[in-house]
């Protein structure tokens, strides 16, 4: 059985699900630098522990410590041992570049997996830092196209990049057919929603989501369109746009695990990301799979990757009010149930099992 390392910096769920699924065909040991106690922007109840199939080590030697990254030199005690394959998750987080610099150093092998990636206009000594890091590694495995083209862009070769279909959900929670109209006005019933159409969008209170143009595109539509946003408790700044503005059509809900939106997903006609970047958005995947059309921008690479415009959904620019809003009016007067199924089948593929299957393929290829 092929051991591998994987160094990263806090147990997101969707991650711990494919760790330990992985886990069940290799032997798999998976290093945290960050420490979840410290995560104050994610609720406690978002944290998942696995069911055991991998070795979990959190690092302890932390030497460094901003913004609640942390550089814990106690990695290197690791990369010493005997591993057939080490990958380091990103290159931003200080513990991966400290342990990036040591195996360069020491001429030792590893991937760089990397979830997505938005190309910007930065200075030149910028580009040359990323392009180092990036660099650095021997081989790097990319979640699709526009991942591929960051990479390449700072100096990753074509010819050593792996795809895998980067994803939270697995083969079960994806559905033979989307939700019918009958069981979504059932749902809508119980969940006590009244409009006739609604739009659901889900994600953390803070600026880089879009919620606000969200908010601004709500008050040119109709009111029997209501818009649903989960995410914890708004914050005065969304509560007195809505004010301003006169917004009867908008409901906040409070954070939900995964288990508890299955509802919400179901009861909706359509999925919203208004986001001024996400380097993935695996809320995206998760709302193709319940039939759901999506709108999102030009900077959400699973948008980028999944959706295809007028098909399944609509890419519009960032912080564009008047297009969100038009948009959503556009998906309501096309047949909007058949753009539904067109993202179920787009995102079938998009799986736990999937992404563990192509990991070993590279794994035992390379």
């Amino acid at each position: 059985m092929k051991k591998v390392l994987f160094i990263t910096n806090y147990p997101a769920p969707y991650r711990v699900r494919f760790f330990d699924e992985l886990g069940k065909y290799m032997d798999v040991t998976v290093l945290f630098s960050d420490r979840v106690e410290e995560k104050k922007h994610r609720s406690a109840q978002w944290f998942e522990s696995g069911e055991g199939h991998f070795r979990v080590q959190q690092l302890q030697k932390r030497v460094f410590s901003r913004h609640g990254r942390d550089l814990c030199t106690d990695v290197v005690s690791w990369i010493k041992q005997d591993f057939d394959h080490i990958v380091v998750c990103g290159y931003s987080n200080p513990t991966v570049i400290y342990a990036m610099a040591y195996m360069r150093l020491h001429r030792i092998p590893f991937y760089m997996e990397v979830d997505g990636g938005l190309i910007r206009e930065e200075a030149g000594y910028k580009r040359y830092m990323k392009s180092r890091l990036v660099g650095a590694a021997n081989a790097w495995i990319s979640s699709g196209s526009y991942t591929t083209k960051y990479l390449l862009h700072y100096g990753a070769r074509e010819e050593d990049i792996h795809f895998y279909p980067f994803s939270s959900l697995w083969e079960r929670d994806i559905p033979e057919a989307a939700v019918s109209a009958e069981e979504k006005a059932a749902l809508r019933r119980e969940l006590g929603i009244s409009e006739g159409k609604m739009v659901l969008t889900i994600g953390q209170f803070i600026r880089r989501k879009g919620f606000d143009v969200l908010l601004r595109s709500a008050a040119m539509l109709e009111e029997d369109i209501g818009i649903y946003i989960v995410g914890g408790e708004p914050t005065e700044e969304y509560l007195q746009l809505c004010r301003e503005l006169g917004l009867k059509n908008v409901h906040f809900l409070g954070f939900m695990k995964k288990e508890e939106l299955v509802r919400h997903y179901k009861a909706a006609d359509l999925f919203v990301l208004p986001t001024r970047e996400d380097i993935w958005g695996l809320v995206i995947n998760e709302a193709m799979a319940y039939g759901l059309p999506v709108i999102t921008t030009d900077r959400c690479v699973a948008g980028l990757e999944l959706v295809e415009d007028g098909v399944n959904g609509y890419i519009i620019g960032v912080e564009d009010e008047a297009a969100l809003a038009e948009k959503i009016g556009a998906c309501f007067a096309s047949d909007y149930r058949a753009m539904g199924e067109k993202s179920l089948e787009k995102v079938r593929p998009y799986t736990i099992e999937n992404m563990v299957r192509a990991h070993m393929k590279i794994f035992e290829e390379n």
